[in-house]
C-alpha cells in the first residue's frame, strides 16, 4: 500500500469519530482561503494561486515546488490544500523513513493512475533535506517528465540541502513565521468552530498571551497546547482555560534550533555580530538560545575566542586570554555550570573595546544575566534572527535577504553601529545590569552609553 497521508481508511475513521483526531488535524485548512498567514504567497496571481488553477494564466509552469520554512507554519497543509483544489491524488513520503525504493513505488503508482484513470498525483516529500544527493537524484526523472507534481518541504536552507538540478527545476517558496495575530485568529477559530472545541471553553487574555509566547510562531504547537489546556480545564469542570491551568498542562517552550542546520549558523552569526556591535543583551539572548538547545559549549567557546582576536585584538590585549581561559574552563566543567562561564566571557567581550576587563571584587551579574535570558527563551521569547544578521557566506543568501543591510561596526566611528541586533520579541530587553563594585563600575558607566547609541536603530 502506498504511504498516503490521507488514505481512505484514515478519512473514514476521522468521519466516524472526528473528536479522536488531534486538534491540529481537525483544524487543518480545507482551502487556500483558510490558510493562516503566508499572505505573500496567497495574494491573487501568486504562484500558489496559479498552481491550483486560479487567476489568469492557469496553473503555474513549475512541476516541482519547494516549501522552505520553520516547523509548524503550514508546509504539509499547503501541499494537501493544493492536491484537494486540483482534484489530484495526494501521497506523502517522509525522507526520514523513506528511500529510493519508496519513491520509485510512488512514481510507478502515479504513472498507473495517470494512464488508467487520468488522475494526476501530488507527491509531498517532507524533510527532503534528509535525502542524500543520490536519493534526490532519483526524483529528477519524475520532475522532468511531470509524472508527479512534487511538493517538497524543508526546514533547512535549500541552498545547502537540496541538489542544484532539483533546485533549478523547482519553484522555491519561502514561508514566513506566523505572527501572534495569525495564531490568535487560529486559536479563536479552534475555540469556536464545531470541528475544533465547539465553544466548550474560553481562553482569557492572559492565558492566550502565554500560549502565544510558548508557541513561538508554530501553529501546531499552539493548537497542541490549546488542546492540552482545554482538556485540563474540562477535567476540572472549568469553563475557561486559566493561566494556571495552561501552565500546568504545558511544559516549557521548545527552542527552534537545529545544531546541524542553518539555524545553527544564523544564531551563531547573530551572537558574534551582537558582540561585535556591543549589544550585550542581544548577545546574551543568542547565547541563551544556544545553551537551551543543547549546543556544544566548546563550539560556543571557540567562537568567542575567534571574536576576541577578530573584533577586539590589541584594542584590549586581555580579551583573548580571557576567552581562552573561558574555553579551558568550559572544557573542564561542562554544562550546566559552563553557562555561567560563557555568560561571563560574552559580557566581557561585548563591552571589551570600551573598557578594561580586569574585574576584581565579587559580582554575580554574569549569573543573573544569563539566567534572565534563559528564562525568556524557555518562555518562548525566541523570535527569528533579524535577516541582516543571518549567515551570508553561501550562494543564494543575498536572494533571501540574508546579511543584506548589515553595517560592519568597525566601519563607523566608535565601532558601534546603530542597528537592531535582538529579535523583535526581546528588542529593548535588559539582561545585564552591572554592579558598582570594583572594575565593574566602569561597565555600568559604559553600558548605558552603548545602549543609548544602539537605540538609534529603534
Amino acid at each position: 500500500m502506498e504511504p498516503d497521508l490521507f488514505t481512505a481508511a484514515a478519512e473514514e475513521r476521522q468521519e466516524k469519530d472526528p473528536a479522536s483526531s488531534p486538534l491540529a488535524v481537525r483544524m487543518r485548512p480545507r482551502t487556500l482561503d483558510e490558510v493562516v498567514g503566508q499572505q505573500h504567497l496567497l495574494k491573487p496571481g501568486s504562484p500558489l494561486r496559479r498552481l491550483v488553477g486560479e487567476g489568469a494564466g492557469g496553473p503555474a509552469g513549475a512541476s516541482s515546488v519547494i516549501l522552505w520554512g520553520p516547523p509548524g507554519i503550514g508546509k504539509t497543509t499547503l501541499a494537501y490544500v493544493v492536491s484537494q483544489a486540483t482534484q489530484k491524488r495526494f501521497v506523502e513520503l517522509s525522507a526520514i523513513t523513506a528511500g529510493v525504493k519508496e519513491v520509485r513505488a510512488v512514481i510507478e503508482g502515479a504513472k498507473r493512475a495517470a494512464g488508467g484513470y487520468g488522475k494526476e498525483t501530488v507527491l509531498f516529500l517532507d524533510e527532503i533535506h534528509r535525502f542524500s544527493k543520490a536519493q534526490q537524484d532519483s526524483l529528477l526523472p519524475a520532475v522532468e517528465n511531470r509524472w508527479v507534481t512534487l511538493i517538497a518541504a524543508t526546514t533547512e536552507n535549500p541552498y545547502f540541502s537540496i541538489i542544484s538540478p532539483l533546485l533549478s527545476r523547482s519553484l522555491l517558496l519561502t514561508l514566513e513565521p506566523l505572527t501572534d495575530s495569525d495564531l490568535s485568529g487560529l486559536l479563536r477559530r479552534a475555540l469556536e468552530e464545531e470541528r475544533g472545541l465547539g465553544g466548550a471553553v474560553s481562553l482569557p487574555a492572559d492565558a492566550e498571551a502565554h500560549l502565544l509566547r510558548i508557541a513561538g510562531g508554530d501553529a501546531r504547537r499552539a493548537l497542541t497546547a490549546l488542546e492540552a489546556g482545554a482538556g485540563s480545564a474540562i477535567a476540572k469542570g472549568e469553563e475557561e482555560i486559566t493561566l494556571q491551568t495552561l501552565e500546568e498542562a504545558v511544559d516549557r517552550a521548545a527552542v527552534r534550533y537545529d545544531r546541524d542546520g542553518d539555524q545553527h549558523y544564523d544564531v551563531a552569526s547573530a551572537l558574534i555580530k551582537s558582540i561585535r556591535g556591543s549589544d550585550v543583551d542581544a548577545a546574551l539572548h543568542y547565547l541563551a538560545r544556544m545553551i537551551e538547545a543543547g549546543e556544544d559549549p566548546r563550539f560556543i567557546a571557540r567562537r568567542l575566542m575567534i571574536s576576541a582576536s577578530e573584533d577586539i585584538g590589541l584594542a584590549d590585549p586581555t580579551a583573548l586570554p580571557l576567552a581562552v581561559a573561558a574555553a579551558q574552563a568550559v572544557a573542564m566543567i561542562g554544562f550546566p555550570e559552563a553557562a555561567l562561564t560563557l555568560s561571563h566571557a560574552t559580557i566581557a567581550l561585548a563591552l571589551a573595546p570600551k573598557i578594561a576587563l580586569a574585574l576584581a571584587p565579587k559580582s554575580n551579574t554574569a549569573t543573573t544575566a544569563i539566567g534572565a535570558a534563559l528564562a525568556d527563551v524557555r518562555a518562548g521569547l525566541a523570535g527569528a534572527v533579524p535577516a541582516h544578521l543571518r549567515d551570508g557566506h553561501y550562494k543564494g543568501a543575498a536572494k533571501l535577504g540574508h546579511a543584506v543591510g548589515y553595517v560592519y561596526p568597525h566601519d563607523v566611528p566608535g565601532a558601534i553601529a546603530a542597528q537592531q541586533y535582538a529579535p523583535d520579541e526581546i528588542h529593548g530587553k535588559r539582561y545585564y545590569e552591572p554592579t558598582r563594585y570594583g572594575a565593574e563600575a566602569r561597565y555600568a558607566d559604559v553600558v548605558e552609553k552603548v545602549r543609548e547609541r544602539l537605540r538609534g536603530a529603534s
